[in-house]
């Protein structure tokens, strides 16, 4: 019973934590995720496309960059995959804070700003924890959609939408 109260305790804690990193990313960066939002709700299946390709070519890059290193045995080498994989860490953050803004905007669309990010973080981040199906099926989905709803919002050339 306790290992049930103290998974379900991280699971609801992991959850605020990141309903709180979502608003403050919200916050900080209010007109890339309103651009990453607005990519993402107007086409999805293009940005994840987009996110699977771009995904896989960094993801491709780091492994040769390993191979080199561990190949010519010159270790500041092994800097240049981790650089690659924190590229990619961050789009994958900023543009799930994208999604983070839709899904809140979906779901809570008469509420004010935070409450919608904070709604859908919580949300997104609950369905997630989801075994097998949020693990393996949704997580990623809307890794790579963020991340190529994020890639396109950049090449957007219009005003940015209004929050």
């Amino acid at each position: 019973m306790n290992d049930l109260a103290g998974g379900l305790a991280l699971l609801i804690g992991g959850a605020l934590v990141l309903a709180a990193f979502f608003v403050v990313l919200a916050a900080l960066f209010p007109d890339r995720l309103a651009r990453t939002r607005a990519v993402a709700g107007r086409a999805p299946l293009r940005a994840f496309i987009i996110g699977l390709i771009n995904a896989g070519f960094l993801a491709v890059l780091a492994a040769a960059g390993l191979a080199v290193t561990t190949w010519t045995q010159i270790q500041i080498l092994g800097l240049l995959p981790l650089l690659l994989l924190a590229l990619l860490s961050l789009g994958i953050t900023f543009g799930v804070g994208g999604v983070v803004l839709l899904l809140g905007e979906r779901l809570l669309p008469e509420r004010g700003p935070v409450t919608r990010v904070a709604a859908g973080a919580v949300a997104l981040g609950l369905a997630c924890a989801l075994p097998y199906v949020g693990w393996f099926g949704l997580l990623p989905y809307v890794g790579l959609l963020g991340l190529g709803a994020l890639i396109l919002s950049f090449l957007e050339r219009d005003a940015p939408p209004a929050a």
